[in-house]
């Protein structure tokens, strides 16, 4: 008979398909979009994880953003080689570059977490519970961590493990109504419907066809809402915190006073040079190079700092207490360290403040400290000799203001130090908190440790603006033009190569004081091809710019900057 003839039932499924034992085997296709489904529900769940995070924060501990915090972790593990590569590939944008790599790197995970869940439970799960685990290690041993900063994390991980396990078994619930679907529907394959052994209809699969689909509805839905909750809630708090922390405004609206000592710029300071750089760097334009993934919010009215350790008596001072010590004007150039040959990681301001020596007077250093060890908001320090900052000759300052204005937020608002003659990274310290009277020997700064000299004076330097490599100029009188800096000595002559001629001095502006840099300037007959130009500066001790080339570390970069230069026909 027909019926004895056609089967009913997929009785020859073999237990080694996908679909396991009397099931139909999946297409490659539907394997596909459910494991694409998978790492969708990975996203949506670090999605909540960060936004309950994030909610969490606003209530607990403002600063302690999970990603911020794991960001700022792998800056202080990360070796100095691989930290001198990221400012020189990328610059002032190193940080955006990092986030935007942590944040490929959780898409990545939480994608993995999200198909592991499905496939293996419950190994999704553990996947983010343990990227919890690391964001908590991350944000409670950070300097100045608050007492609460381990709930975002928590708070965090548990949500997105509740919003994962759910997804998972949405997920894998609608997949296993629609197998079954599937395996009813090809028993009946070849007949009408109608079971030869009992004359009933054949409804089962059409039914179980159904529950697969509200069972995909029910993952969609629950994709759904959970994602734009994520979303809503994690924009919500972001814009929540950073509005309760509006210091943008609070800058705004700060009104310093008037210096009782301005800084005059002189008559021949300043060349007419086109390319040239300015003689004092905009504040848009000044480079900015420290330790923070996102820029400390210090209100200027909670702000304390705090000078302890090796002194007669602790003080401690409110931002208006210091800015009643009365303010003056200092025009200095800072320098990174990790500034290379030729390169502009530096620039000059005019800067609003008080003298250091004046603060650590008043706390009496002892007579056995050789050091101040100087610490930001945000846990970075700074070696700086004892000796650079008490002495009545060198300008070393507690800044409050930067070309006329309250200090840039990413330049250390509302008080940072500045200090003329040695490199930011034992000196400049942003944000600043407190002052530590220590010894060397008994203390060591943030960059120390990491391959960096404890004291470390800026290094005599030149390096060429103008002509720029790359761009031919055409024959005739041509200016050569660019900086040179010798900071609290003073450039005394500066001196240009071409080729391998001789020596030609230049002409130097008039500095504003040894503090700052000077620009210069030789005008050249250009002769057609090409030309090797190199530029070397003598300070006013007669010392001459060190030739051999070095790297930054441990202290500054030296070498005679050289540029090829191309002369049209």
């Amino acid at each position: 008979m027909a019926e004895s003839t056609t089967p009913t039932t997929r009785s020859g499924a073999s237990a080694a398909e996908p679909g396991g034992p009397g099931e139909a085997p999946r297409s490659g296709r539907d394997d596909r979009a459910t494991t694409a489904w998978a790492a969708v529900s990975g996203l949506i769940a670090a999605g909540a994880f960060l936004a309950a995070a994030e909610l969490a924060a606003v209530f607990t501990a403002r600063d302690a953003s999970p990603i911020l915090a794991v960001g700022a972790f792998v800056i202080d593990v990360v070796p100095q080689p691989v930290k001198e590569f990221a400012i020189a590939a990328f610059g002032f944008a190193d940080k955006a570059v990092l986030l935007g790599s942590l944040g490929l790197a959780v898409l990545v995970a939480s994608a993995i977490a999200g198909v592991l869940e499905l496939r293996r439970p419950p190994w999704g799960a553990v996947l983010l519970g343990v990227a919890g685990a690391l964001s908590l290690a991350a944000t409670v041993t950070r300097a100045g961590a608050e007492p609460l900063a381990w709930v975002p994390s928590v708070v965090g991980a548990v949500v997105g493990v509740v919003v994962l396990r759910l997804l998972a078994d949405r997920l894998r619930a609608s997949v296993g109504r629609t197998r079954r679907g599937s395996s009813g529907t090809s028993g009946t394959s070849g007949t009408t419907g109608t079971s030869a052994a009992t004359g009933t209809t054949g409804d089962a699969a059409p039914e179980a066809a159904r529950a697969g689909s509200v069972d995909r509805r029910g993952f969609f839905v629950v994709a759904a809402v959970a994602a734009a909750s994520a979303l809503v809630v994690g924009v919500g708090a972001r814009i929540s915190n950073a509005a309760s922390a509006s210091i943008d405004a609070i800058r705004s609206a700060l009104k310093l006073p008037a210096p009782r000592r301005t800084i005059a710029v002189p008559p021949g300071a300043e060349l007419d040079v086109p390319g040239l750089t300015p003689l004092i760097t905009p504040n848009a334009d000044f480079y900015r190079i420290d330790t923070a993934l996102t820029v400390p919010s210090v209100d200027p009215a909670s702000w304390r700092l705090v000078v302890d350790g090796l002194v007669g008596r602790r003080v401690e001072l409110t931002f208006d207490e210091l800015v009643a010590m009365g303010l003056d004007e200092y025009a200095v150039t800072l320098t990174c360290v990790s500034n290379e040959v030729g390169g502009d990681l530096l620039g000059t301001a005019v800067w609003l403040g008080v003298p250091v020596r004046d603060i650590l007077a008043m706390a009496e250093p002892d007579a056995d400290a050789d050091m101040v060890l100087s610490r930001s908001v945000d846990g970075f320090t700074a070696s700086t000799p004892l000796e650079a900052l008490t002495d009545p000759g060198r300008d070393a300052i507690l800044a409050v203001g930067m070309n006329g204005e309250p200090l840039p937020l990413d330049h250390g608002f509302p008080v940072r130090m500045v200090v003329p003659g040695l490199y930011g990274y034992v000196s400049a310290t942003k944000w600043l908190a407190e002052l530590k009277v220590t010894t060397f020997a008994a203390d060591e700064a943030y960059w120390t440790p990491r391959g960096y000299s404890a004291e470390a004076p800026i290094k005599l330097s030149s390096r060429i603006d103008t002509p720029r490599p790359g761009r031919a100029v055409p024959p005739g009188r041509t200016a050569i033009a660019g900086m040179a800096w010798a900071q609290h000595t003073g450039v005394e002559r500066v001196e240009v190569r071409i080729d391998d001629g001789p020596w030609q001095r230049a002409e130097v502006s008039t500095p504003i004081n040894a503090d700052t840099w000077v620009q210069w300037v030789l005008e050249w007959d250009a002769a057609p091809g090409t030309h090797y130009v190199t530029v070397r500066a003598v300070d006013r001790d007669g010392r001459v710019q060190v030739g051999e080339r070095a790297p930054v570390a441990p202290d500054g970069a030296t070498g005679w900057h050289r540029v090829l230069v191309t002369v049209t026909d």
